[in-house]
């Protein structure tokens, strides 16, 4: 199982410490995500600071950019890490899409899975010279002249994984990408019994098997090394739950388990003018979905949880943390689910 890291800074001199200890501390990857600021540009720098380390988005906005943009980012990022940048996508919600980046927003699965094919169109005339002729219902790309063709990037494409929740984006994944990011809020069941036999449907769609193909969850892990600490991260880690559960796009997870109400009263309430809601929401979060959602354990025991519920259903884990805890805390356990 591949382990990867978060990357939760954003000045020079902090990125490049960062991805210089996640290299050496063992982790296999290092992600930037989308939200306050652009997840390329500290890419740059951990890629050039670090020699094995594996540099990516999770996630990175698609539908806020065109395939062409994003082609030339994501082949400049393979290029100057020597082949190491795995780009990570996802389509975010119409609101932020139409209001925020003022971009168009319609049916986002076969959107992605146009916006994925348009990406390796756009690779495939760059690094093995071919004609680009895409044409889609949303993206068209006919126009390559040598001028604007950059050479061949080392290892060729990049790897893209799209981040996916329901079954329609999840069958996407599976048909066009390289790899899935589960995202935090899903369950060992909602991924053996949802999310895994979706996967197999696209890759079987597109001539290939489950060794083709990778799945990253974020797993939701509260962890410390005092009782104060514990308690910490578990009440984070119960607001987190309670923030995504209010979402109706991710009430199938609940669904499965039964809680489908528990969606409506987190819904509800977050919509509510209390002052102490999301504290509040926090609470509505019992023991039994805690542990179901997450892995609640003591430092030496997150580990051994994490092989033992996804071991045989995912190929890369990083640590979600609703919480602020010491790096150093994740050092070993990143060694022992290396087997070191």
């Amino acid at each position: 199982m591949k382990v990867d890291g978060k990357l939760n800074v954003w000045r020079t001199a902090e990125v490049v410490e960062e991805a210089r200890h996640h290299e050496k501390a063992g982790y296999d990857g290092l992600w930037a995500s989308e939200s306050k600021h652009d997840p390329f540009l500290p890419l740059l720098l951990a890629a050039e600071h670090t020699d094995r380390l594996e540099v990516g988005t999770a996630i990175a906005v698609a539908f806020a950019r065109s395939p062409m943009q994003l082609a030339y980012t994501a082949h400049d990022l393979q290029t100057y890490s020597g082949g190491r940048f795995v780009l990570g996508l996802g389509s975010q919600i119409k609101p932020h899409i139409e209001r925020r980046f003022a971009m168009p927003w319609s049916r986002p699965a076969a959107r992605m899975r146009e916006y994925v094919s348009a990406l390796r169109a756009i690779w495939a005339a760059w690094n093995e010279g071919e004609k680009l002729d895409f044409r889609g219902d949303f993206y068209t790309h006919t126009l390559m002249s040598p001028f604007f063709s950059p050479p061949p990037a080392p290892g060729g494409a990049p790897q893209v994984f799209v981040a996916a929740v329901g079954e329609a984006m999840t069958r996407v994944a599976g048909e066009v990408a390289d790899g899935l990011l589960a995202h935090g809020f899903t369950t060992e069941r909602y991924l053996r019994e949802v999310t895994l036999p979706t996967v197999e449907a696209g890759l079987a769609k597109s001539g290939r098997t489950r060794g083709d193909f990778s799945v990253s969850h974020l797993l939701l892990t509260a962890t410390g090394r005092t009782e104060e600490e514990l308690a910490r991260a578990v009440d984070g880690t119960r607001r987190q739950i309670a923030f995504y559960g209010s979402t109706p796009a991710y009430r199938g997870v609940l669904e499965l388990h039964g809680w489908g109400e528990l969606g409506d009263e987190l819904n509800a309430l977050s919509k509510s003018d209390r002052a102490d809601k999301w504290e509040a929401m926090g609470r509505l979060v019992d023991d039994d979905v805690l542990h179901t959602f997450a892995v609640v354990a003591e430092p030496q025991h997150v580990a051994a949880e994490i092989r033992r519920r996804y071991g045989s259903l995912v190929d890369r884990v990083s640590f979600y943390t609703a919480y602020e805890i010491d790096a150093e805390v994740w050092e070993p356990i990143v060694q022992e689910l290396h087997g070191g």
